[in-house]
């Protein structure tokens, strides 16, 4: 038994999930997110509460069960208060700024790289050395986070690069005399 896939996913009350077949469409104030349901599960809607179970007792259908049911909890959070990530950067003369919806990153190359948003995704740079992206998409900001970091990962020497917010960089000694 899948401890995760036992619980239900409440449903706030500013939030309508509405389920066509195996689609679940969850809707509320920051926008609308859809997600089809393996054919493993079904899905039931009763009251304020949702509720996944496993049609069989095979193996495919136990896995999605709690993966499922975490997609499911994970689109009605971000459709009330939405994800948000937090990246850093580390380094002389590192610096991100906002040029309309664009981000450009100065990141010790010798070009600007720029980042384009993808649909859903907002960037913000309150700080030259601070990136924050936000989204009702827990996956696609994740993604996106991702993505950034991977153009300048941390270096174990000196620290720099791009990193996430709280990220411990595991530092190596530099070569002795």
């Amino acid at each position: 038994m899948s401890r995760i896939g036992k619980k239900a996913v409440a449903i706030p009350s500013n939030v309508t999930v509405t389920l066509d077949g195996q689609t679940v469409t969850v809707k509320g104030p920051k926008g609308q997110l859809a997600w089809t349901v393996s054919d493993d599960i079904e899905v039931k809607q009763e009251g304020g509460e949702l509720t996944l179970t496993p049609r069989n007792d095979t193996q495919r259908a136990r896995g999605m069960w709690g993966l499922s049911r975490t997609l499911v909890a994970n689109m009605v959070t971000g459709v009330t208060t939405g994800y948000e990530e937090t990246l850093e950067l580390v380094g002389v003369g590192y610096r991100a700024a906002m040029v309309g919806q664009v981000l450009e990153l100065q990141l010790g190359f010798s070009h600007e790289v720029k980042v384009e948003p993808p649909a859903g995704i907002t960037f913000a740079s309150a700080k030259q050395t601070e990136i924050k992206i936000s989204g009702i998409d827990k996956q696609a900001v994740g993604e996106i986070a991702a993505k950034i970091r991977r153009i300048r990962p941390p270096e174990p020497y000196k620290g720099k690069g791009v990193r996430y917010a709280g990220e411990k960089v595991r530092r190596k000694e530099g070569k002795k005399k």
